[in-house]
């Protein structure tokens, strides 16, 4: 396994390499720890909109533990040979577990956004003996998955998350002229008016991080992850037994208190919290509450 320098885009303690997976190589980010013979790590997994990048707010300060921030099989860096035809919440968790195995760590703490809170609590589940924590921020679960399998009954209970998914369904029919149409948008103000109810603040929120939603944006990536989720068993996650934090914004139009209120019901090991004036993306809203947040989850 070869560590290559990290891109231009890269935080400069970042290493860049290039793992196998049954779902396709995923590019992977580690920024070490001073103790680097702890082969215990804290694991960034994004959503199905964003990479790696989404967790940038958190990676200023020095890690106590080796990050790891994996592009999943399908976006960022990790598009090339990609099996999003095969791409289960099952594979991806699988896939995650295959790059953390590769890469020689036998215990970690995951955070997880988005989409990416259901594949932690998956491998959570999955492999009990090895998942320390999750922190699951925003996570796209019971809501989310009905409104997938009944759109038009979704466009009534989360309107911004079912027109999404409508807008990337018919880009990803639309194919590469589907992709050159996201593109030419994420270079004009009307991106920043698409985006807006993803944020309680958009006016807050700096330039960069919209205009990075619609460069990373990948239509068939997102389809593949909408199909996954109205296909997952949510009954798996009863044999989660670590420590779980499941963050919500107020202000959150894809994760509803509702979902909260399933996952605390799994037991008293779940905790849940909803951060005020906050939307989809409290990782750019609000880095230092989820920081501050993610600590007290790691010292318990």
């Amino acid at each position: 396994m070869e560590v290559q320098p990290p891109s231009l885009q890269d935080n400069t303690e970042l290493q860049c390499t290039m793992v196998p997976t049954m779902l396709g190589p995923c590019a992977v980010r580690l920024q070490s720890a001073p103790d680097s013979g702890n082969l215990t790590a804290d694991v960034y997994l994004h959503g199905a909109a964003g990479s790696w990048t989404t967790f940038q707010p958190l990676l200023s300060t020095s890690p106590d533990r080796t990050r790891i921030l994996i592009d999943l099989p399908g976006w960022g860096d990790s598009t090339q040979g990609a099996q999003l035809a095969s791409a289960t919440v099952e594979a991806m968790a699988g896939a995650v577990v295959e790059v953390l195995e590769d890469l020689g760590y036998t215990k970690w703490n995951l955070v997880g956004h988005s989409m990416g809170g259901v594949i932690a609590l998956h491998i959570a589940a999955a492999r009990p003996e090895r998942t320390l924590s999750v922190a699951a921020i925003s996570p796209t679960v019971f809501g989310a998955a009905n409104s997938v399998r009944r759109p038009w009954r979704g466009l009534a209970t989360l309107p911004w998350f079912t027109g999404m998914l409508l807008i990337m369904r018919s880009m990803a029919f639309l194919g590469n002229a589907g992709k050159v149409l996201i593109r030419a948008v994420a270079t004009t103000p009307l991106l920043q008016l698409l985006l807006r109810p993803l944020f309680a603040d958009p006016a807050a929120v700096p330039p960069h991080v919209i205009r990075r939603l619609g460069q990373e944006a990948r239509p068939g990536a997102f389809c593949a992850a909408a199909r996954a989720l109205a296909g997952y068993d949510f009954a798996t996650w009863h044999s989660i037994r670590c420590h779980v934090l499941v963050l919500r914004g107020s202000a959150d139009v894809f994760t509803p208190q509702s979902d909260l209120d399933h996952l605390a019901a799994l037991g008293p090991h779940i905790r849940t919290q909803t951060l005020p004036r906050c939307g989809h993306f409290g990782v750019a809203e609000q880095p230092v509450a989820v920081q501050h947040l993610l600590e007290e989850l790691w010292q318990r």
